[in-house]
């Protein structure tokens, strides 16, 4: 799916970006919504909303790009099956069924979540709980640690993430390792620099 070719809509209310899923949500992969900013005087969704409205049809938010001043476009699409839930994503489909919202799409898309376990996957990287390998590594080089227990916790949630994302035992192994050498150094891991 080519990012370049995917149709752009520009929703005025949550009920008009509701009515496009509603007809599109199993025909299309993919759109590009339009958010103005308030400056530009032109009505606009907000970014959470249109999140919600998504979640109702196991579609997601991703890429952001800026057009010019006064809009820019987000990348929406179907979830796809391993995709992780984030907690506050969660708690907003909690919302939504309570309130009666959720698609049969989107309860698919949770139900494939729970099975798979895409669903509990960052649980544990939301509280910032280390891995015992981690813990383990990290115990082994006081200065690692240190430098690690310094970061900031959306740097150290986004180093837990790319290690618990590791499908490979091999995998998560020369990630840790990749962890130590770079904290010894002082340096978060090259993909997060």
């Amino acid at each position: 799916m080519e990012k370049s070719k995917i149709e752009i809509f520009y929703p005025a209310s949550l009920t008009a970006w509701r009515r496009w899923l509603e007809k599109n949500h199993l025909s299309k992969q993919a759109v590009w919504l339009v958010f103005y900013k308030k400056c530009s005087g032109k009505k606009s969704i907000t970014w959470s909303g249109a999140v919600e409205v998504a979640l109702c049809f196991g579609w997601i938010d991703s890429k952001k790009v800026k057009v010019d001043e006064e809009r820019s476009h987000q990348f929406f699409s179907q979830r796809k099956p391993r995709s992780t839930w984030s907690r506050i994503n969660k708690q907003k489909v909690g919302e939504l069924i309570q309130k009666g919202l959720m698609t049969e799409a989107g309860y698919k898309s949770i139900t494939t979540a729970k099975n798979n376990g895409s669903w509990n996957i960052l649980d544990e990287v939301e509280d910032l709980l280390l891995p015992k390998d981690l813990e383990a590594a990290l115990d082994l080089s006081p200065k690692a640690k240190d430098f690690y227990h310094s970061l900031s916790p959306s740097n150290r949630k986004a180093i837990l993430q790319w290690l618990v994302m590791a499908r490979k035992a091999e995998t998560r192994q020369k990630r840790i390792n990749d962890i130590i050498l770079n904290a010894e150094q002082m340096l978060k891991p090259a993909h997060l620099r």
